[in-house]
């Protein structure tokens, strides 16, 4: 305390009132006698932080001339892809001397850090703000020898699972134009399915790798919380964030997975994680048997049965399910009422922590704090405020009134999040996966701004089978398996994603699983090969 005394500068700006205009709209208030003190300790504390502001920050340097960025540019019109899926059009060229993913093309999520690459985040909110380092992904995909092509457009704040919500645009289905391409990974999940990038680095909070995966049909994997780390990458809730990869097939994803899994001594929630560089889920794949003889599968009862699940979507991944019987598998049916209560708590969560963040007042992390993002998005004008899709509005509001309303709710969630992990455990000590629709229908049409109901209509309900394992940190996969018709237009045929779920850490089991069935199977038209 002395030193914060002795370093009290003259043209300090803190006055006597500070301290109870703080507390006033708490409802709190500081006795008249203790007004002198809290105001030259205010004093101090403000003097220290003006010494912490006026030091260099501490970000990875990112090795541009190993690694150059060249024609860094907003899409031309000629350029643009299904709607506005491409974010900012460049190159990267990735190691010369090959790797992992020596010859694979690679797009990269929107709230992904490419250093040098303004980054939008589906938002106008504030304009785009240039990182100057590169997300660990980034690094470990280029060292892999990937060339990156650019970023993809991802939804609102990365707040949405439809596909019209970016402000730059409304990416378009593969499948069908007018129809969503699922979020809030949009663009990437369209531009792999297109072929257009071999894999994109998507993130997933609630469900957005898996629910574009499923609605574009492509594959999609949200590793284990932890695996990957998630530095440099814009967050939503810590402890719901992960990233990782989409692409047209399954040995793609574990290529890519085994070039970006293990911790990067910065991300904490890394630190469990197997060493960088020790994987081999692709080597794993290739060398065994497309057969699962003695594999256990799950077919989650409450996954299928949820109202709105559509049936068709239901036939479809039940039929899928069974071919795991022709592959040599045990395949039976298993119920957890509890996995009925994942959205509610992923909700809360979701909303309380997700309200800070926005807010600018995350903490509690060892990682990597972008910080120069924050200074261009704080503090929230009213302007601003008011270009906010409704879903980012809504996170604000919602949290703002959960904690004030249901202090204890959020610590509770994640308490009762650890008890559905636990369960899920149970499930695995017997199976080797479970399986169950990603989404319960296939993509709807495009919603459009409106009233926020109206807005938000058209991704509610998408993520009833996904957002539960953000909350759990289980590790999930996507999968295409087959079409069903639009919710709309029965002649419009769209596909349909299986969500394969493995145990903690098991990810070579999810693979595994997805692999056999696709290398078995032919999504696209149900024969056998």
């Amino acid at each position: 305390m002395s030193v914060l005394f002795t370093s009290i500068s003259p043209d300090n700006p803190v006055t006597r009132e500070d301290a109870g205009s703080l507390l006033h709209h708490l409802g709190l208030s500081v006795d008249p006698e203790d007004e002198e003190d809290y105001h030259t300790l205010l004093a101090a504390v403000h003097d220290c932080a003006e010494t912490v502001a006026n030091l260099p920050d501490y970000q990875p340097v990112p090795d541009l001339d190993r690694y150059p960025r060249q024609n860094v540019r907003r899409p031309s019109s000629e350029e643009q892809v299904f709607g506005q899926a491409w974010a900012h059009k460049f190159l990267i060229k990735g190691n010369p001397d090959g790797g992992l993913l020596a010859g694979k093309t690679i797009s990269v999520k929107d709230c992904i850090a490419v250093a040098g690459v303004p980054q939008l985040l589906g938002s106008d909110i504030i304009p785009s703000w240039t990182p100057i380092t590169d997300a660990t992904v980034v690094t470990r995909v280029l060292d892999a020898g990937a060339d990156i092509h650019g970023t993809s457009t991802c939804e609102n704040y990365c707040h949405s699972t439809a596909s019209f919500t970016s402000a730059q645009g409304t990416v378009e289905n593969p499948f069908a134009k007018g129809y969503s391409a699922g979020g809030s990974t949009s663009g990437g999940a369209a531009l792999v399915t297109a072929g257009l990038v071999d894999i994109t680095l998507g993130g997933d909070q609630g469900g957005s790798i898996r629910v574009p995966a499923a609605l574009c049909g492509c594959v999609g994997l949200k590793p284990t919380y932890g695996l990957v780390p998630f530095t440099g990458i814009a967050s939503g809730d810590a402890i719901d964030d992960h990233t990782g990869p989409l692409a047209r097939n399954v040995i793609d994803i574990a290529s890519c997975l085994d070039a970006i899994t293990g911790y990067d001594g910065i991300d904490d929630r890394c630190l469990g994680s197997p060493k960088h560089g020790s994987t081999s889920f692709a080597q794993s794949l290739q060398t065994a048997s497309t057969r699962l003889d003695g594999f256990r599968v799950a077919v989650l009862k409450e996954g299928f049965e949820h109202t709105s699940v559509d049936s068709a979507v239901k036939d479809s991944v039940m039929a899928a399910t069974r071919k795991f019987t022709e592959l040599g598998a045990t395949v039976e049916e298993i119920s957890l009422p509890d996995h009925y209560h994942g959205p509610a708590i992923w909700t809360i969560q979701s909303r309380v922590s997700g309200s800070l963040t926005l807010l600018g007042q995350a903490h509690g992390r060892r990682g990597l704090y972008m910080t120069e993002m924050e200074r261009e998005r704080l503090p929230w004008t009213k302007e601003g405020f008011q270009r906010a899709f409704p879903s980012t509005k809504n996170v604000i509001i919602n949290g703002l009134y959960l904690a004030s309303r249901f202090p204890d709710l959020y610590g509770k969630t994640v308490n009762i999040g650890r008890r559905l992990r636990d369960l899920y455990e149970d499930i695995f000590q017997k199976y080797d996966v479970v399986v169950m629709p990603t989404t319960p229908v296939v993509a709807p049409r495009h919603g459009a701004r409106g009233l926020p109901i109206e807005s938000l209509k058209p991704s509610m309900g998408l993520t009833i089978n996904t957002a539960i394992f953000d909350v759990t940190g289980h590790p999930a996969m996507s999968i295409p398996v087959g079409f069903a018709p639009a919710k709309d237009n029965a002649e419009i045929q769209l596909p349909v994603g299986m969500q394969i779920v493995g145990g903690l850490w098991q990810e070579s089991k999810v693979l595994k699983a997805g692999y056999a069935w696709e290398a078995n199977y032919d999504w696209k038209d149900g024969a056998g090969r």
